[in-house]
């Protein structure tokens, strides 16, 4: 079932581990099928150097598991990863890590400003990635915490906890994102850092509103 995205899913979550954006089995990944409308999801606790994708578990949006070919659980964060998709309908795909300097910001409740144009591709709509508030991992309240910031922003931070990218593309796409908000959170680190704690100037979000392919380049008539 879904065996295309149980690939997809499988090489992102070991990709995560060996980019260094999730350590020690942290993080977690999904990818909602448009058609059936189930979310091949990974595993709970399992070593992503012998994650393979018969691995994966197929979910519905209601917390049913529908297949688990080798016996494993799916990640405790899923009900997380099932609120964001039916608050975001058109979302295809989650990627959930700890990356250090995301979770740093995390870890202080400190949304991360527009401090450079890349982000205008992030899915922003206030020019920052937002702090979900407290939820303990693994329960409905972490489900519950992120209604609003998957509102506002397909980035956000999980308070005390990491970061999580959302894509209406592929799975490929919402790790770009999730590796896009480290970038982010490494440079607004060090800008903080090298300016005493000073904040550095941001973007507003009507700048970030203006970006478009450049007109001025042209190409052959087909």
């Amino acid at each position: 079932m879904l065996e295309t995205l149980k690939k997809d899913v499988c090489a992102i979550a070991k990709r995560a581990q060996k980019d260094g954006l999730c350590k020690h089995k942290s993080g977690n990944f999904s990818a909602r099928d448009p058609e059936t409308g189930y979310v091949v999801i990974t595993p709970t606790s399992v070593d992503r150097e012998l994650l393979t994708p018969r691995d994966m578990v197929v979910m519905d949006l209601d917390a049913n598991v529908l297949e688990n070919l080798s016996g494993f659980k799916p990640t405790s964060e899923s009900l997380m990863h099932l609120m964001i998709y039916r608050q975001k309908p058109d979302a295809v795909a989650i990627a959930h890590t700890h990356s250090a300097f995301a979770t740093t910001f995390a870890l202080l409740n400190k949304p991360i400003p527009a401090i450079v144009y890349e982000v205008a591709n992030l899915g922003l709509s206030k020019a920052r990635i937002p702090v979900a508030p407290y939820g303990r991992p693994g329960t409905p309240d972490l489900a519950n915490s992120v209604i609003e910031s998957c509102k506002e922003a397909d980035c956000f931070l999980l308070e005390k906890h990491g970061a999580v990218a959302v894509d209406n593309r592929d799975i490929y796409e919402a790790y770009l994102k999730a590796a896009y908000i480290e970038e982010l959170a490494e440079l607004y680190h060090h800008a903080l850092t090298a300016n005493n704690g000073k904040e550095p100037d941001c973007f507003p979000q009507e700048e970030l509103q203006k970006w478009e392919y450049p007109a001025e380049i042209k190409f052959p008539n087909k």
